[in-house]
């Protein structure tokens, strides 16, 4: 994990998107809520062209109890993304990525039932690449179809490159993996070339 320079409030969006496109992002300090930035080696992404569904959640999907929704409400998303005993998503930067929301960047994938929001996951997109960054369930697996609906939406869109930034057990189930920062990099570049558009 490489560190850079952290710094506090709010964090200007042309800023953010270049250290997107350097293979870097934002987390704050749980407890001083200074943000800081990484770009881990090695990096966690789930290959576009070979996302597994598991059967369980195939059988949910089928069921149709969830509809997905883009960019319903997104902030909420955020907030619910925070509500935990420690977390890395601060005011400042909830404050940010409204803000790259409104410039068409950060989006959310939103699963509902009926009128109530029942999980969902946000992140940012540029060129041909999505940069995945928290997930949150209200409801049994609220996030994973959410995921299953991103990874659909990003493959009919043509693009190239979905960025979990950490490998976890369960991304793991979903066919992430970890690769070099040197190749991750290599990716990103090719990625950040592409003309996708996510909405």
């Amino acid at each position: 994990m490489t560190g850079r320079n952290s710094h506090r409030g709010t964090i200007d969006s042309r800023f953010l998107l270049d250290a997107y496109c350097s293979g870097f992002f934002p987390m704050a300090e749980p407890e001083t809520g200074e943000i800081q930035w990484f770009s881990p080696d090695p990096r966690g992404i789930i290959e576009l062209s070979a996302f597994t569904i598991p059967r369980s959640l195939r059988q949910t999907i089928r069921k149709g109890m969830m509809e997905v929704r883009i960019n319903g409400c997104f902030e909420t998303i955020m907030r619910e993304c925070a509500r935990r005993e420690e977390t890395w998503i601060s005011e400042d930067l909830i404050r940010t990525y409204v803000r790259l929301h409104e410039l068409g960047f950060a989006h959310s994938v939103e699963s509902w039932v009926g009128q109530e929001l029942a999980g969902g996951l946000y992140g940012v997109a540029i060129g041909g690449a999505f940069f995945g960054e928290s997930m949150v369930s209200l409801r049994r697996d609220a996030s994973k179809v959410a995921l299953a609906a991103l990874v659909e939406r990003l493959n009919q869109r043509g693009f190239g490159l979905l960025d979990t930034q950490y490998m976890t057990p369960h991304l793991k189930r979903f066919g992430g993996r970890e690769i070099p920062r040197a190749e991750y990099m290599k990716r990103l570049d090719a990625a950040i070339r592409k003309q996708c558009t996510f909405t």
